[in-house]
């Protein structure tokens, strides 16, 4: 008897289906004789309970999905670690999603939701023109993590992240105290929300000091450490003349330490470089990393928190953004007078 149903067993047996499904689960509230009536006709005719799919829908029921946008993230790395962690607390499991730092997310939800139907979603990484452009359609409870935007506003969607433009203010801030004046930019396009706020943080902060922004000290790079690399020759390949570096990432700011190392520059003796996110690896670089902190914990904590209320309270949407910290290391240094 080929592709039987619980409900064929059900019929052959005599039995009603909630029946038959108590006896699958191995429910205690089962007389034995029917149990092994049961059991008999489920031998006789080759039936094997679909478990793997039971299993699913179970895990389904409690799944969340993590879109996360750039494959070679690392600070996306950590805090997935952290999002899971925190997931597991309040008994969901936690379902990844990777897409290309190109891809459009909200494409990629629209699929996710028709394939899955998670209870919530969860962002790492976005356009802000995608979300205005798409996410209306997007109908399950939703985080926008490490990224808050006063351009968005949507019922179902919160932001839990850092004021970008106010850390990169504070990053830059920092370079001025030490004494520089050149300072080089080096970080993502501008359609690129996080990476045009750093930018414009960058430029508050020159502002602020009366210094001018020069548009070649501006370096284009993705964030891995190869376009690090590549963005910082081609910085240096202009003539460029600058004392420090804003990375506008930790992986970023390795990237820009290995090329101007290999062109004969010492860091910090001759260039400083300050990065930004708090990445473990930069704790353990040589030079330890002077970098914005983002609080990454806190963020993946109450990104959970936020999505668990808006599942099970139908709690409205919020905006909670947090504070970074600087973490001193060895990377940047006064300039001598």
């Amino acid at each position: 008897m080929p592709n039987l149903t619980i409900k064929d067993i059900a019929r052959i047996s005599g039995c009603s289906v909630s029946t038959i499904s108590r006896v699958i689960n191995d429910r205690p509230d089962v007389r034995p004789e029917t149990k092994e009536h049961v059991l008999q006709v489920m031998r006789e005719a080759g039936f094997v309970p679909n478990t793997n799919a039971r299993q699913l829908k179970i895990q389904q029921s409690r799944s969340l999905v993590f879109v996360v946008k750039g494959t070679r993230n690392i600070f996306f790395s950590d805090f997935l670690v952290q999002l899971q962690r925190a997931a597991t607390l309040y008994g969901y499991n936690g379902i990844v999603s990777y897409l290309d730092e190109n891809a459009n997310e909200i494409d990629a939800a629209e699929k996710i939701l028709r394939e899955i139907k998670p209870k919530g979603m969860i962002f790492l990484g976005g356009s802000v023109a995608n979300f205005q452009k798409g996410f209306a359609d997007i109908n399950v409870p939703s985080v926008l993590a490490t990224l808050v935007s006063d351009e968005l506003d949507f019922p179902n969607l919160s932001m839990v992240g850092v004021d970008d433009r106010a850390a990169a203010k504070a990053a830059v801030t920092h370079l001025i105290e030490q004494g520089h004046r050149k300072i080089a930019v080096l970080g993502g396009p501008t359609t690129s929300y996080p990476s045009r706020m750093r930018l414009l943080g960058a430029k508050d902060a020159m502002a602020d000091a009366g210094l001018p922004f020069e548009d070649k000290l501006f370096g284009l790079s993705n964030y891995d450490f190869e376009s690090a690399y590549h963005g910082m020759n081609s910085l240096l390949a202009r003539r460029a003349e600058f004392t420090a570096v804003f990375a506008m990432s930790d992986v970023i700011a390795f990237g820009a330490i290995r090329a101007l190392v290999s062109a004969g520059f010492r860091v910090p003796e001759e260039v400083s470089v300050i990065g930004f996110d708090g990445i473990t690896m930069s704790r353990y670089s040589v030079p330890v990393l002077t970098t914005m902190v983002q609080p990454s914990e806190q963020i993946a904590l109450q990104s959970i928190e936020l999505l668990v209320r808006q599942i099970e309270h139908g709690a409205p949407a919020q905006t909670i953004t947090l504070q970074p910290e600087l973490q001193l290391g060895e990377s940047v240094r006064p300039l001598p007078l």
